[in-house]
């Protein structure tokens, strides 16, 4: 479990802050902890707070009218979400679940607010930030329109490696994560079915293996290869 000021350090939002300040900011952080599988909040829940992850991990994810679901993003240790509700206080842009049991801190709108009002230079590391979620959400677009399942897949498998992988003995990645077909269709707007088909067309091609819904990438460039 990292410090007060590790942990906030390594965000991108308060990255560039003094020590003190960081040591005032965690003071007005409240602790929180989420079982696997429980909602952190619902789209279009009304949002005043600002969610911090210490240990564990969380889905992001949209849902249709037709009770099926879009993952945006699945983030762990020290990174951060509902952040758009510090700003404009409206509600929720999307759902967020507990992948596992979840421990936060919680940033309230009013103490914030106070904070930066304090701080002004937080703003600098604030708008980094959220210009990093946008290009995130532009390339995500770009995908669906312009790749084709296998390479969305591929590039895909590729970037979960990258930020939740585990590196084995002599090279191959593990991505520590439990992930059914079913998340990785909904992380691609796809069908688990499409999803099957080239998880096999992978694994027998040796790029990759699977192993009680952990998959371990073993030809990353292979796997590169088919995005391009």
């Amino acid at each position: 479990m990292a410090s007060d000021e590790t942990l906030l350090a390594g965000i991108p939002f308060f990255s560039q802050m003094q020590s003190e300040e960081l040591h005032e900011l965690f003071g007005r952080l409240k602790r929180r902890t989420y079982r696997p599988g429980e909602t952190i909040f619902h789209k279009d829940d009304a949002g005043t707070t600002m969610y911090i992850i210490n240990e564990g991990t969380v889905k992001i994810s949209v849902p249709s009218e037709v009770g099926t679901e879009m993952i945006l993003s699945i983030l762990s240790n020290g990174e951060f979400f509902g952040e758009l509700s510090l700003f404009d206080g409206k509600p929720r842009s999307a759902t967020v679940t507990a992948a596992g049991l979840t421990e936060v801190f919680v940033l309230h709108r009013e103490d914030f607010v106070d904070f930066v009002s304090k701080h002004p230079t937080v703003s600098l590391g604030i708008i980094r930030a959220l210009a990093q979620r946008i290009r995130r959400t532009d390339n995500l677009v770009e995908d669906v329109v312009f790749l084709d399942i296998p390479a969305r897949l591929a590039k895909k498998l590729l970037e979960l490696a990258n930020t939740h992988g585990k590196k084995l003995p002599n090279g191959p990645v593990e991505i520590d994560l439990r992930l059914t077909q079913q998340d990785i269709a909904n992380m691609l707007g796809t069908t688990r079915e499409s999803v099957n088909r080239q998880l096999v067309a992978f694994q027998e091609r040796g790029f990759i293996s699977i192993d009680r819904q952990r998959i371990t990438i073993i030809k990353g460039s292979e796997l590169e290869k088919r995005i391009y």
